[in-house]
């Protein structure tokens, strides 16, 4: 592993190993969600500038109005979609910077994302290459769609909020299969852990959060 990936000083192994404690804290318990995050080099997916706060456990912007997603929120995301077991092939919807992307990657077999940001894609993509993860495949297009190509998924999660779940990510779910969304308007959104059935869904609440809105259309 080259000297950028390994990281220095706010990026080495030694901050990583000081937000995987903090994630403990937090009430994290998936051991392989706390060792992908040990070994996921975050500090290359947001901007030079800002690579010193990269372990710290909050939001930080990566362009276009979007932002990557703080350590804890992703890892509490993850936990709640291993909770069936490890998913074949998981839908992502809402690429951004790629992180998210990369532990999901790492975890499951294959693992299909979508972006509506194209400039936001491409960096994702070099940093995956960066990283060798080559089980994902990419595609531009609006999020609230998901990808039916590929579906039925047996995980999805998304990483921008709706006002109300999109029907299309309902009926690219496969039975049994789980979906990690936040769901409302500005402040008022709870992520939500959605399970399909046999005969229809379950949803339940699981916290308050906050993300930026899912938004119709490419760019």
């Amino acid at each position: 592993m080259n000297q950028r990936l390994q990281g220095i000083g706010m990026t080495s192994r030694r901050t990583r190993e000081r937000m995987i404690h903090r994630l403990k804290e937090q009430g994290i318990t998936h051991p392989a969600v706390l060792k992908v995050m040990l070994e996921t080099p975050r500090h290359i997916f947001v901007e030079e500038a800002l690579e010193s706060r990269a372990y710290e456990d909050t939001a930080l912007p990566i362009g276009f109005n979007q932002t990557i997603s703080q350590p804890y929120i992703v890892a509490r995301m993850t936990e709640l979609l291993l909770e069936p077991g490890v998913p074949d092939k998981v839908l992502e919807v809402g690429t951004g910077s790629g992180y998210q992307t990369a532990i999901l990657a790492q975890l499951a077999k294959r693992v299909h994302t979508v972006e509506r940001i194209y400039p936001l894609q491409q960096r994702a993509r070099r940093c995956l290459q960066d990283l060798n993860l080559r089980n994902v495949r990419m595609k531009h297009s609006d999020g609230g769609w998901g990808w039916e190509e590929y579906a039925p998924y047996d995980a999805i999660i998304v990483t921008a909020a709706p006002a109300e779940i999109p029907p299309a990510l309902l009926e690219q779910m496969a039975r049994r299969s789980v979906m990690v969304i936040p769901v409302g308007d500005g402040r008022a959104q709870m992520l939500k852990r959605v399970v399909r059935t046999e005969v229809g869904y379950q949803a339940e609440e699981v916290e308050p959060v906050i993300f930026v809105p899912l938004l119709p259309g490419v760019v």
